[in-house]
């Protein structure tokens, strides 16, 4: 019998081997597969059939240049990415991302936690992720269409409703979804389920723009309905200012949180009388502004630059709704210190391995990311489903659809927590509940 410790260890190594500079990649793996051991242990059938091996490595890695023209004629070229990761449930399924910050380490992390994200949901879906270095940010409208058009005039080739669908993630909202499908559709004719995120006049979800933000919540208040406590009462933290954050801050609202904090990659606001939805959606939804100007417009906030994470406050609830690795081990400290009680993330892998090594050792109750933002590719596959059978479900249909499938993948993670004995590490039992799934197709199929 293979010894599970050395099994993982020579994983790992020939990951490190394999991807030596692929340290975001590497982070989101090694967790996992810390994890996963007591599911070795149990079922020695996943390490005889090497199911880790080919579960960390994708199926397909997609590379390719986007060139483009600014609006004063200047030609540039960014690089594009598709990592289609694992379909041994369904089709490819995850976000495109437009950030300076996107290589190969950070599309593949985030295809990999697709996977078990998806997983969880409960839903035919398989892991996928890609996007681009290029920066929305500054651009006009026709250059963020001439952008959208080169890169999806090679991702074409690629994707297919039955294959790989698409979504938005970080730059990429309902403006970039739209230029992106309508170069699908010109190269390739009407095809409704090849992106999600679209548009309602053409194919889209209702509820699709609130999803990861409400579903962090419902996702949240099953996590503290099983501690015997409630949302109500309780002051929130939440950091970001985008479609998660937004919609995080209005459902915590309507559950009788305080939501004290939102921010943007230049600082944050902090107004302790609660912040105002319809400020923050005016500056960043319809002006595109900056979080600093919530200040201007608000007499009880006060902006700091910065991470909002280093505000030294009294509070109960953390919801990071940025970016990657925007927790670190000393923020995590400070939490502890501020009251803490609950941290579940909106964002994809917010907080580092050592912010995530204080949460459980100060006990405070961890939501990790695959699970507490899975809404948003929830409510993805929903649109899927309506485009196939050419209907469109009302928003309460959707809404209690989302409902269903978070407080689901709670009780998922939970289950797997008290049977492999965790002492309450729901980031182990999703990661469990969600291999498991995956594991047991990857197994039927065979060594494809």
């Amino acid at each position: 019998m293979v010894d599970v410790e050395t099994y993982i260890n020579d994983l790992k190594e020939t990951i490190t081997h394999r991807d030596p500079n692929q340290s975001e990649f590497q982070e989101a793996v090694f967790t996992v597969l810390d994890s996963l051991k007591p599911v070795l242990k149990k079922h020695p059938e996943y390490v005889k059939a090497n199911i880790l091996a080919s579960l960390v490595e994708p199926e397909r890695v997609i590379q390719f240049r986007v060139p483009w023209q600014d609006d004063e004629g200047n030609f540039h070229v960014n690089r594009g990415f598709r990592v289609q990761f694992n379909s041994a449930i369904g089709p490819y399924k995850g976000g495109l991302r437009l950030h300076p910050s996107v290589n190969l380490s950070i599309v593949k992390f985030l295809g990999f936690e697709q996977i078990l994200k998806n997983s969880l949901t409960g839903l035919p879906i398989g892991g996928g992720k890609g996007g681009s270095d290029f920066d929305p940010k500054g651009k006009s409208d026709s250059e963020i269409m001439r952008f959208c058009q080169s890169f999806m005039t090679e991702l074409q080739k690629f994707i297919g409703p039955d294959l790989d669908v698409p979504a938005g993630d970080i730059g990429v909202g309902g403006r970039e979804i739209g230029f992106l499908y309508g170069q699908y559709k010109r190269l390739n004719g009407f095809q409704g389920g090849i992106l999600t995120g679209k548009g309602l006049e053409y194919g889209g979800s209702l509820a699709r723009t609130e999803a990861t933000g409400f579903g962090l919540i419902y996702y949240l208040n099953a996590l503290i309905k099983d501690q015997g406590d409630t949302l109500k009462g309780k002051t929130v933290k939440i950091s970001g200012a985008g479609n998660v954050a937004i919609y995080a801050l209005k459902k915590a609202q309507e559950n009788g949180a305080n939501v004290v904090t939102v921010s943007d990659s230049n600082g944050y606001v902090y107004d302790p009388n609660g912040i105002d939805l319809a400020t923050v959606k005016q500056i960043k939804e319809v002006e595109r502004g900056r979080i600093k100007e919530y200040a201007d417009r608000v007499s009880t906030a006060k902006y700091f630059e910065g991470s909002v994470w280093d505000l030294d406050i009294d509070y109960d609830i953390a919801l990071p709704c940025a970016t990657q690795n925007e927790i670190d081990e000393t923020q995590a400290k400070l939490m502890v210190k501020d009251g803490v009680k609950y941290v579940a993330e909106g964002a994809n892998m917010p907080s580092n391995s050592a912010a995530i090594a204080v949460y459980k050792d100060s006990k405070i109750v961890y939501g990790p990311a695959k699970a507490a933002n899975a809404g948003g590719v929830a409510v993805s596959a929903l649109e899927m489903s309506q485009n196939s059978e050419r209907l469109s479900w009302t928003f309460e249909d959707v809404d209690n659809r989302l409902k269903d499938i978070m407080e689901n993948i709670y009780q998922k993670s939970a289950d797997a927590d008290k049977e492999y004995d965790l002492g309450k590490d729901f980031q182990a039992g999703a990661n469990i509940a969600g291999f498991e799934k995956v594991a047991k197709a990857m197994l039927a199929q065979g060594l494809v």
